[in-house]
């Protein structure tokens, strides 16, 4: 068995802290990997004893596109964009500010605010040595101009069709033996796509788009500061559609109005949304060709087009909308509940119209100025092409990701059935290479995958340092979550974050820390939440703004109150336990200020 011993100690996995690169945040890779991570996605994504892998490989692979470095530059033998510290991910800043020093026209500060926001601990920006790099300058200008004259980016629409179709050709996994089980996901998670590429080729490619998103972004700011309006940046860029990550809100909606429209399903609904998959087939069943019926065959679809989204979607041994519907159809009862006027298409509709009558606006302020409004034009256009490319090749690669954790639940049935697992997804506490030695010889792997989920919920109970400089402490120093008390803020008092989506709202402050269970959030109220990820777009609808602890311009919760046309205010630190569950609160989307009304 492997010794991949996590530096800050006490956890079975971990990466070795980089010298050249020393600066590490959770920022933005919180919304990918919440919790600590297992040890087969460790195995699979970071580091096993071949060294590094595919994850950390896709990161150095969209750089050197970029033409930001070359391969050189990096440690051949260890992780430099993705760590691995007390079981929990962190993105190397340093790198990322590498990059603002050499692209021609951006800087640090545009990285950092753009992918990172407020980070409490981060020390300012110390130029090294080696940051400055003509050449790579050079590079990164040439590919910045194909940036702001690419009408499309096809190949995203091509790994879309190219997945959507492995979905269809799904083999049959029941049909499989235990290690033909094993090696399949092996296989496809190294070689499954296109030209023998996996899941390295498809997170590269997001990666690269995530990248160059910035850009245009930074862009508009630039000219919008100029004019005096900073604010419109954001405004600019809302309401594009085609976001990835924003469409299972259309269809959820759609079936919440189907449940709305009978009383048959509105009764089994307010049953709770525990068992109600189960109960909706039975009654479903019952009457084929009734409402409840019609229902189930939309939702069907539904989870077919969407089910690999979930909360910590990149973790295969979490559940996702396909392994536990129930999810779904929680949030899709929240959508029944919401008043009509909440429909994410006409919230669009809204603020597409918003958004051309400002482009008008602010492109005839700049007449006088051609060269100007022709890089207002051009960065316009490639922010329509690559904000919504970045979260298209997310949903790419979660659902590429998905295909394996279907799989692999059926291995873990077969182990619980036989007695060798306790749970569906023990199989996250072994390497895929430890399956195949379990497999043949069971013997003492249902101790070690105890002694690793003791350690993992120890991780998981301990509060992650959100900036580590050097070395990290280790994992013991942590503090319990939950032990560290925020003092909560009263009538009149404010807590300042960033502006992420404009707008001013007034509602009920909901504090939800957990997507999976969005009961609490009635219609009009305030999500408040440590961050998002997709499975946390439902309760936006409902929502009347959101407010993240943590979070930067590029993060999902802003692109999706975008979207929506929701006020949003990120990187409102500690807002989760400073602002009081059921307070009635102003989102200032504007300002990123959130103020307290009435406790």
């Amino acid at each position: 068995m492997a010794d991949l011993t996590d530096r800050s100690g006490g956890y079975f996995v971990g990466t070795k802290p980089s010298e050249r690169y020393p600066i590490w945040t959770r920022a933005n890779v919180g919304e990918v990997f919440p919790d600590p991570v297992r040890m087969g996605t460790f195995d699979f994504a970071f580091q096993n004893d071949d060294g590094i892998r595919m994850s950390e490989l896709a990161f150095r692979d969209a750089y050197v596109e970029t033409g930001a470095f070359s391969y050189d530059e990096f440690d051949p033998d260890d992780c430099v964009f993705l760590g691995v510290f007390g079981g929990y991910t962190y993105l190397n800043a340093s790198v990322g500010r590498v990059f603002g020093a050499r692209a021609p026209g951006i800087d640090v500060d545009t990285v950092d605010r753009n992918f990172f926001g407020e980070q409490p601990g981060i020390p300012p920006y110390e130029p090294h040595p080696e940051d400055a790099n003509p050449t790579a300058e050079q590079r990164i200008a040439e590919t910045f101009l194909l940036l702001f004259t690419a009408p499309a980016l096809p190949e995203i629409h091509t790994d879309e069709r190219n997945i959507a179709e492995l979905r269809a050709q799904r083999p049959d996994f029941v049909q499989m033996g235990d290690h033909e089980i094993v090696q399949w996901i092996t296989d496809f998670l190294e070689s499954g796509y296109e030209d023998g590429a996996g899941f390295r080729l498809l997170f590269a490619r997001h990666l690269k788009v995530s990248f160059l998103a910035a850009v245009p972004l930074g862009a508009l700011e630039q000219v919008c500061t100029a004019l005096g309006r900073p604010e419109d940046t954001l405004k600019l860029v809302a309401g594009f559609g085609d976001v990835a990550s924003a469409a299972p809100s259309d269809a959820m909606w759609q079936l919440g109005r189907q449940v709305a429209a009978s009383n048959a399903l509105g009764a089994l609904f307010e049953a709770g949304p525990s068992g109600l998959a189960d109960r909706l087939a039975a009654a479903g069943a019952e009457d084929p060709s009734g409402e409840i019926a019609a229902f189930n065959e939309a939702f069907d679809s539904f989870v077919y087009e969407f089910g690999s989204r979930g909360p910590n979607e990149w973790e295969m041994s979490c559940p996702t909308w396909e392994t536990d519907p129930d999810i779904a159809l929680a949030a899709i009862d929240r959508m029944r509940l919401a008043p009509a006027d909440a429909e994410p298409a006409q919230r669009r509709a809204v603020l597409a119209a918003q958004r051309e009558s400002l482009t008008a606006e602010i492109s005839e302020a700049l007449e006088a100025d051609p060269d100007t409004q022709m890089q207002f034009t051009l960065a316009l256009g490639a922010a329509a092409v690559y904000l919504p490319g970045r979260e298209r090749t997310k949903t790419n690669c979660v659902r590429y990701v998905n295909e394996c954790r279907i799989a692999s639940r059926v291995l873990g049935r077969r182990l619980v059935e036989r007695g060798q697992f306790n749970g569906v997804t023990d199989f996250g506490m072994l390497r895929l290479s430890e399956i195949h030695e379990m497999l043949d010889d069971p013997t003492g792997w249902a101790e070690i995958v105890a002694e690793r989920q003791s350690i993992w919920n120890d991780a998981n109970s301990r509060q992650e340092p959100f900036v580590i400089v050097g070395d990290p402490p280790p994992m013991s120093s942590w503090p319990r979550r939950g032990t560290t008390e925020l003092p909560e803020l009263s009538a009149g008092e404010v807590l300042a974050g960033l502006p992420g989506c404009p707008g001013i709202a007034r509602g009920r402050a909901r504090v939800v820390l957990d997507s999976s269970d969005p009961t609490a959030l009635a219609s009009g109220d305030v999500l408040v939440a440590p961050l998002t990820d997709p499975s946390w777009t439902p309760l936006f609808v409902s929502a009347s703004a959101v407010v993240v602890d943590v979070g930067a311009a590029l993060s999902h919760s802003v692109i999706v109150s975008r979207e929506l046309g929701l006020p949003c205010v990120i990187s409102a630190t500690g807002a989760t336990g400073r602002i009081p569950d059921g307070a009635l609160v102003e989102v200032n989307g504007d300002t990123g200020m959130i103020t307290v009304l009435e406790v």
